[in-house]
């Protein structure tokens, strides 16, 4: 595609098509009503009976679905220039757009796309001191404007070429066909369901266009940004859109929550608790959380903690709001990375406290550098599912851990179906309760998983590392001597043998003197062992 054939391209022709193959398709629709009145249905009640009659009605019948599977094909051949014209029409409209502002600037943009101006300053034509800047801009816009209109060529090419071949081979009459053409375009028209295999996933955005794929991100960003399986590029760019969205309507709410009422109300024996001032707190709490929630992911993903973090790229994975709130971060893209971590956190953690876990994720990250910077890692912050909130009752009980299972499995199958070139070295990682989720995902679902560690861990609901679905080789542990909290839960027996027991099987990770807070101390033992373990490096000391 060049610059003349798209500006001087007559889309009007392409809807002109559209609009005949639709008056084609209406008109055959009566013809088949026709025929169903006419023909089918005269015969069925003619009471002719017999063998002879049965072959007939069944050949009738037959010839009446030939009818629809063709109707169906006419249909969907009208929806494809339908598309083929809107998509011209945008490439063309950007293509105007460049060349308008490329006048308006005075650069002159040649047939082939190079663009020159006048660099004489006393010239009336001077283009200005920024004309290089400009004029690199325009020609990505060209360029990006020439791309769209080559695939939406190739895109309705090859459905043509479909139908037609469908048309003169004779699959367009037969009704598996037609219904698979139909769900081809449903797939161009709706979004996969939340808990859609992620494989299925991958594939119904491989088939969409670039322009399919913006129309789903920027009119679906919640149902396209959590949905495993669509690349982590576009995820972000869904959740971006969204969080914005989310933040405004928990600012209003915010705003709108009213002066605080008494803390303290008359009751018949002195001063209670006032059931409003208990209601408008909890609400005012569970606001401020979540805000101070999207401040700390809105900070890391082009804030003041990209600059701090050396401008390390973030992507957001997904989030949701309600409820206690669940986030997804990635330091680095994981569709790219060398090495791809997942970090689950554990009891307290929730969409307002997601700031202290991307902060794990970036020292993950650096620790993998510094253990091997031939390779790329990305670290990725799990909030993404409902853990305790407590340390007792919540974190004794395991429905926390059953709830996470079937969300962590099929994000650990996103991150492979939508890994580019070859596969990631991919470990998943626990802290506290998270190793219980991590221990009960593993061991009853088998996700794709390199390796496991587990950190300040009081159990995983096993009693052998091989119960992981993983050899005892790649099973790690670590436990700081300052942990002695986590290590006396341990040993009650909640969650099964204690991970740190020689009988469990499990490689032991130097965890130094950490507390049950501080394993992911910069300077610490800890994280320069799980940097190796991520790259893959780690050798027993």
């Amino acid at each position: 595609m060049d610059i003349k054939t798209l500006y001087d391209a007559n889309v009007i022709n392409i809807t002109i098509a559209k609009n005949a193959f639709d008056a084609l398709y209406s008109a055959f629709g009566r013809h088949i009503e026709s025929w169903q009145h006419e023909v089918a249905d005269r015969l069925a009640n003619s009471h002719w009976t017999g063998t002879a009659s049965d072959h007939a009605q069944a050949r009738i019948r037959f010839l009446g679905t030939e009818l629809q599977s063709a109707h169906t094909e006419l249909d969907l051949v009208g929806k494809a220039l339908a598309k083929a014209a809107e998509q011209f029409a945008l490439a063309q409209s950007h293509l105007v757009y460049a060349l308008d502002d490329a006048k308006a600037a005075k650069l002159t943009v040649a047939p082939d796309g190079r663009i020159t101006w006048d660099n004489e300053p006393t010239s009336a034509n001077y283009a200005g001191a920024g004309a290089e800047t400009t004029a690199i801009a325009i020609s990505n816009r060209i360029t990006s404007a020439l791309n769209e209109a080559d695939q939406a060529d190739r895109e309705i090419s090859a459905r043509l070429n479909h139908f037609a071949s469908n048309a003169s081979n004779g699959l367009g009459l037969d009704a598996a066909t037609a219904a698979q053409d139909l769900a081809a375009q449903t797939g161009r028209e709706q979004v996969p369901p939340a808990g859609t295999a992620p494989a299925d996933v991958k594939k119904w955005w491989d088939g969409l266009s670039d322009s399919e794929r913006q129309k789903f991100i920027h009119d679906y960003p919640d149902r396209v940004g959590n949905l495993d399986g669509v690349p982590a590029t576009a995820r972000d760019e869904a959740n971006r859109i969204r969080l914005k969205q989310v933040k405004q309507d928990l600012q209003t709410q915010l705003d709108h929550l009213g002066p605080e009422p008494p803390q303290k109300i008359a009751g018949a024996n002195g001063a209670v608790t006032n059931p409003d001032w208990m209601a408008w707190d909890a609400k005012n709490i569970d606001l401020r959380d979540k805000l101070k929630g999207i401040a700390d992911i809105e900070s890391r993903l082009g804030g003041d903690k990209l600059a701090f973090r050396g401008n390390t790229p973030a992507f957001l994975l997904g989030f949701d709001a309600n409820g206690r709130g669940r986030a997804i971060v990635s330091v680095n893209n994981p569709d790219t990375a060398d090495n791809v971590v997942t970090f689950v956190p554990g009891t307290t953690s929730r969409f307002g406290t997601v700031g202290g876990d991307i902060d794990k994720a970036d020292e993950m990250a650096k620790a993998a550098g510094l253990a091997d910077h031939t390779k790329s890692t990305a670290a990725i912050a799990w909030v993404g599912y409902d853990a305790p909130q407590n340390k007792f009752p919540d974190a004794a009980m395991d429905r926390w851990a059953e709830g996470a299972e079937q969300d962590l499995a099929r994000f650990q199958i996103g991150l492979r179906s939508t890994h580019q070139g070859a596969p990631s070295h991919n470990v998943l990682m626990g802290h506290s309760y998270g190793t219980v989720a991590v221990g009960y995902t593993m061991s009853h679902l088998k996700p794709p998983v390199d390796d496991v560690v587990l950190v300040g861990s009081p159990g995983v609901g096993v009693d052998h590392a091989s119960e992981l679905n993983l050899d005892p080789s790649h099973v790690y542990v670590a436990r700081g001597s300052e942990d002695t909290g986590i290590a006396a839960t341990a040993q009650t027996g909640w969650f099964r043998e204690d991970p740190m027991e020689p009988d469990f099987g499990a490689r032991h990770l130097n965890a130094g003197n950490s507390d049950h807070s501080h394993y992911w101390n910069p300077t610490g033992d800890a994280i320069k062992e799980f940097g190796k373990v991520i790259v893959g490096t780690w050798q027993p000391s």
